[in-house]
């Protein structure tokens, strides 16, 4: 018998099985609006958040959070949040290299299950591929073969 996927709500629905989302907003609070019932549901059931942010935004970002009621200190301490820059991510080394990236992906989803989390929801803003960046024309390459990854992973990734 086949184990009982744990549900995660995105924007008022239950994810599939492959919790892979593709998000587009047409602002700040939009973006907020949806994504934040969906951090909070992951912080009420014990979930490790781990969000990838513009830089610019990382503040905000953790204060609306803490506006949300999430305490984010004891948070960050125990691992159950972490919130990284593009350029701890996508662009480190000012570029992005796909194949760098897929494997901190596997590395966190691996990484949560040890920690002891059920599922990791991690969350990624991606404007940086709006952008001139060295390596953005291998965003879709990218998109594609994370597809092939995720399908061993419980965890949600939007």
């Amino acid at each position: 018998m086949t184990p009982t996927l744990e549900p995660v709500r995105l924007a008022g629905n239950d994810l599939p099985a492959i919790r892979h989302v593709c998000a587009f907003f047409h602002s700040k609070a939009e973006e907020y609006d949806v994504l934040m019932p969906y951090i909070k549901e992951g912080f009420s059931r014990n979930h490790r958040a781990f969000h990838i942010v513009d830089p610019a935004h990382r503040n905000t970002h953790l204060s609306r959070l803490t506006e949300a009621g999430i305490d984010i200190e004891p948070a960050q301490a125990n691992g159950q949040l972490a919130v990284k820059r593009w350029e701890d991510a996508y662009l480190r080394d000012g570029h992005f290299d796909q194949n760098r990236m897929l494997k901190l992906i596997e590395e966190v989803l691996t990484e949560g299950k040890r920690m002891g989390f059920r599922i990791t929801r991690l969350l990624a803003n991606m404007e940086w591929a709006l952008e001139d960046r060295p390596g953005v024309n291998d965003i879709v390459e990218y998109e594609t073969r994370l597809n092939y990854i995720l399908p061993k992973y419980d965890d949600a990734v939007v």
